[in-house]
């Protein structure tokens, strides 16, 4: 099970337009989950993705960032409604998005969660069923029973 990832925190069918877009919408639905200021989510989203796209291959990004009063690590997952540009290493667009945010002083528990989201999502039979799901509970289910299929 990934702990840090709420039913709540899934939004099954966003539209979004563009990469920016995208990550707006999960920094508003991060923000009422986590009380963090929204527009701080955001830039500290942006300021990663300067650095080097989180789009990491075959309609897959994981946008990531640390936030100095996080209380612990979050995560939330977004099936795109259509697939974005998101500026991908293989240049494909994106339709599944995973947000994980820690805590600034998380090193080590930043680096885990983003390595089981990495080792989840390389699962192509995975992603072809979140890319089936059509409700929030569905995905969370598949992305709950996939996570302690991979931990066994």
């Amino acid at each position: 099970m990934i702990d840090f990832l709420r039913p709540e925190a899934i939004l099954a069918n966003l539209k979004a337009a563009s990469k920016k877009q995208a990550l707006q919408e999960l920094a508003r639905r991060a923000a009422e989950l986590t009380g963090q200021h929204e527009r701080f989510i955001f830039d500290v989203l942006l300021e990663r993705e300067r650095l080097g796209s989180t789009g990491v291959g075959r309609g897959i990004a994981i946008p990531h960032g640390k936030l100095p009063h996080l209380q612990g690590v979050f995560g939330a997952f977004a099936r795109l409604e259509r697939p974005i540009d998101f500026d991908a290493v293989d240049e494909q667009p994106v339709d599944l998005v995973f947000l994980l945010l820690a805590p600034e002083g998380a090193g080590a528990d930043h680096l885990k969660a983003l390595a089981r989201i990495s080792r989840m999502l390389r699962d192509e039979s995975l992603c072809e069923k979140l890319r089936g799901c059509q409700t929030a509970d569905a995905i969370f289910a598949l992305l709950s029973q996939s996570e302690s299929v991979n931990a066994a």
